[in-house]
């Protein structure tokens, strides 16, 4: 349980930290030209659902053990990397 408890603990973590960014974003957003807002809304509106999508795995894996952990883990995996991604790709195109 510890393992679990500890990747847990790593993902709730970046979680935040990606929230927190996204947030950064949006304010930079804000203070952008007409066109450039529609842009940036279309990315963070997609961040924003990845994002979701990372909190409802992480429920999943607060209730999973044994094969359903493994499994949740893997899938969880993936919903990180693809939010990694989005962040990075939106700090790139919002500078």
């Amino acid at each position: 349980m510890e393992i679990q408890d500890a990747y847990k603990q790593k993902m709730a973590a970046q979680l935040k930290e990606w929230s927190a960014q996204i947030s950064l974003l949006e304010a930079k957003a804000e203070n952008a030209g007409a066109d450039m807002k529609i842009k940036r809304a279309e990315v963070l509106h997609e961040l924003r659902a990845k994002q979701r999508a990372a909190s409802e795995k992480m429920k999943q894996l607060e209730k999973a053990s044994g094969e359903a952990w493994d499994q949740a883990k893997e899938t969880a995996d993936k919903i990180w990397a693809d939010l990694k991604a989005g962040v990075a790709d939106a700090h790139s195109k919002f500078k």
